[in-house]
């Protein structure tokens, strides 16, 4: 068995999307944390945007990961602990207690969108707004053949590492 070189160029593109997908959110996390957000982990962001525009219970919280209330109460509690999540009543039901982002957890989420675009601006740097625009054609032609174009659109994404 050799370890010759592999050119990415000869790679398929379901293989070129995960790898760098991977590359993606492991470099989305380090510059969190380079801006002071520690301990910030892949699976959190998939909770951090279902409250970008909802504050849901946790059974609402789980079912849209498609987890268990016990999967989901343990990534409340730990973006809890972290400062990023706080769990609220509301006037209309005081029993119901719903999860929302804190001012921190907010900076959390600015701080991946910046990183992000960051790195699409080095993209675009390397290869072009035109190559950028059809790689992102092509992205979402994937996004539709693995079934997850429609789960962008309603910001539920599941976690890889629960599936």
């Amino acid at each position: 068995m050799s370890n010759a070189p592999i050119e990415p160029r000869d790679l398929d593109l379901p293989t070129l999307a995960s790898i760098a997908g991977s590359g993606v959110a492991r470099s989305v996390l380090e510059r969190i944390a380079a801006a002071g957000h520690v301990g910030v982990r892949p699976s959190h962001g998939y909770v951090i945007q279902r409250l970008v525009e909802d504050e849901p219970t946790i059974s609402a919280l789980a079912e849209s990961l498609g987890m268990t209330q016990q999967g989901a109460s343990k990534q409340v509690r730990d973006l809890e602990g972290l400062g990023y999540v706080e769990r609220v009543t509301t006037p209309d039901d005081q029993r119901a207690r719903r999860v929302r982002l804190t001012a921190a957890g907010r900076d959390v989420l600015a701080c991946g969108r910046r990183a992000r675009a960051e790195m699409e601006a080095e993209v675009v740097a390397r290869v072009g707004t035109q190559h950028l625009e059809a790689a992102r054609a092509t992205l979402v032609a994937l996004l539709g053949v693995t079934g997850l174009e429609d789960r962008v659109r309603t910001r539920s994404v599941p976690d890889p590492d629960d599936a």
